[in-house]
Parts: structure tokens; C-alpha cells; sequence
């Protein structure tokens, strides 16, 4: 990545999650058009803008006898969205460092944007606490859209940082204990989401969200990428003690 300038790098993913951003947005207010006569077959009355409760699996069957394969198909366009984030960023970098950093930033600007997007495409959601169907893969994640987004915000600035110390030739060496403490962070804020799956898919309301849960998760993941940069720094800060001491 060092043969282009990483500010040029940043404002390209940027551009390309932004895009991405509205292309999903879209793709969500054609979809929420196709299962609105579903939902209001069984639960009419319900506002568009109320995407709870979920329709049952036997519901969906129910409804059309398209609305399995369709429900298939988003499955498969998830799945494929993450595919394309990750071959944009692997086209970007040089080693497994500079292509997660440019994939963090290319999925938390496609996050952000995409409910940026959807209030103005649809005037929803009608506040950050707003509830949302945020993944379907393996179990339906849900959680208040202030939580992906504070993800979101969190994988930016650190993808950022990473490139930037790349170009200017202190690289920050993420160690395998980093890594597991970043991966454990994930993994703990994708539980806090999913937690309460069965109750979600058999057409309950959701229950309050856990911010313990996710607030842990977060926070290890965060610590784990952070202690790995500030070790960086304290071994930059010892070389140029020990420079100076030659001098």
C-alpha cells in the first residue's frame, strides 16, 4: 500500500462503503415493499416502520410459496456482501495487516452509511435506540442501531490508524494475543445480538437489550487493538532513547 498515498487509500474505501452504504439501503426498501403484504396478513395494523415481531419461518411458508426462496436469496446477498468487502480491501493491501485495516473501514463506513441512507430513503429509523434485524447469518442478529454503529465507529478509527502508521513506516505488529483478545471481543459482541435468537424468530418482541454483554465485547476487542498500538509506541519510544544514548 506504501506505492499510494493511504490518505488516497482512506477516502477510496470510504467511497466505496458509501456506495455500498445507499446500494444496501436500497435493496432493504425494496425488500420491507415485498414482505409488507405478508406481515400485514398476520399482523394487520402494524406500522411499516415496526419491524418486530418477525415473521415465523411457518408464517413465511405461509405467505407465498416464494417467500422461502426469497428468504434464501437475502440469506445468499449477505453472504456475498461480506465477500465483496473483504475482496475490495484485499485488493488494496500487501499483507494480512493493511487488509483488515482496509476492511474495517470499508464495513463501518457501509454500516453507518446504510442507516444514514435508510432515513432518508425511508424516514427510518426513527432514532438510534430504533430496533433493526442487523444479520441473518447463522441466527438473526438484532440489536438498537446505536450498537452497530458504535461498532462501526470503533472499526473506522482503528483501520484508519493502522493504514496511517503503515505509511509512515511504524507499522503497529498486531501479536496472536492481540488478535485473540480482538477476535474474543467480536465474538462476545456478535453473542450479545444473537443471544436472544429463538425467542426473535418465534415471532417474538424483542427483550431489552444486553449492554453488558456488548459493552465487554467492545471493550476487549478495543483494549486488545489499542494495548497492541501503544506497544508499538513504547518500542519506537526505547529506540530512539537508545539512539540518542549513542549519540
Amino acid at each position: 500500500m506504501s506505492e499510494i498515498p493511504w490518505k488516497r487509500t482512506v477516502l477510496a474505501l470510504l467511497l466505496f462503503g458509501t456506495a455500498f452504504g445507499y446500494l444496501e439501503a436500497a435493496v432493504v426498501t425494496y425488500l420491507r415493499a415485498l414482505h409488507e403484504p405478508a406481515r400485514q396478513r398476520f399482523y394487520p395494523g402494524r406500522p411499516p416502520a415496526e419491524l418486530f415481531p418477525l415473521l415465523t419461518l411457518d408464517q413465511v411458508r405461509a405467505a407465498a410459496p416464494g417467500q422461502m426462496q426469497t428468504l434464501a436469496i437475502e440469506i445468499g446477498r449477505e453472504a456475498a456482501t461480506i465477500v465483496m468487502l473483504a475482496a475490495v480491501a484485499l485488493a488494496m493491501a500487501r499483507n494480512a495487516g493493511d487488509w483488515a485495516a482496509a476492511f474495517v473501514i470499508t464495513f463501518g463506513t457501509w454500516d453507518i452509511t446504510f442507516y444514514i441512507f435508510l432515513k432518508v430513503l425511508l424516514g427510518w429509523p426513527a432514532s438510534i435506540l430504533t430496533w433493526d434485524i442487523l444479520f441473518l447469518i447463522p441466527v438473526p442478529w438484532v440489536g438498537p442501531v446505536l450498537a452497530p454503529v458504535l461498532v462501526s465507529a470503533v472499526m473506522i478509527a482503528a483501520g484508519v490508524w493502522q493504514l496511517r502508521a503503515q505509511a509512515q513506516g511504524q507499522p503497529i505488529r498486531i501479536s496472536a494475543a492481540h488478535w485473540s483478545g480482538i477476535m474474543a471481543g467480536a465474538v462476545i459482541i456478535v453473542i450479545s445480538f444473537a443471544m436472544d435468537y429463538r425467542h426473535i424468530m418465534g415471532g417474538g418482541l424483542p427483550h431489552s437489550f444486553n449492554w453488558w454483554v456488548f459493552t465487554t465485547g467492545l471493550g476487549v476487542g478495543s483494549l486488545s487493538y489499542v494495548s497492541a498500538a501503544r506497544g508499538r509506541a513504547r518500542q519506537r519510544e526505547a529506540a530512539e532513547i537508545g539512539l540518542a544514548a549513542v549519540e
